[in-house]
């Protein structure tokens, strides 16, 4: 199934979490944080402006982003968990 987001959403994959610490400690999942990471796979057309026109995204399908940790909607999809959320809770583009 593929998910095509409307207006300024994108849906993102999160990054898989970190489970071993700076120092080589083996993290238990129940102790592991949800990253705050991800890789985009799809991005909306953009947001529609008052003229009727739609503003230019600024990210693009591949791109690795950072986002605040309460940002998005979790969806399930084909057992993948996806994030869908809008284009401003996006922090960062990692290059």
């Amino acid at each position: 199934m593929k998910i095509v987001p409307i207006a300024d959403k994108v849906v993102i994959k999160r990054l898989s979490a970190e489970e071993t610490t700076a120092g080589g400690i083996v993290l238990p999942d129940s102790a592991q944080e949800k990253p705050q990471q991800g890789r985009v796979l799809s991005v909306g057309e953009g947001l529609r402006l008052a003229d009727g026109g739609r503003a230019e995204v600024q990210i693009s399908e591949g791109d690795r982003v950072l986002f605040s940790s309460f940002a998005g909607t979790e969806i399930d999809v084909d057992g993948e968990e996806l994030l869908i959320m809008n284009e401003v809770d996006i922090l960062a583009i990692i290059r």
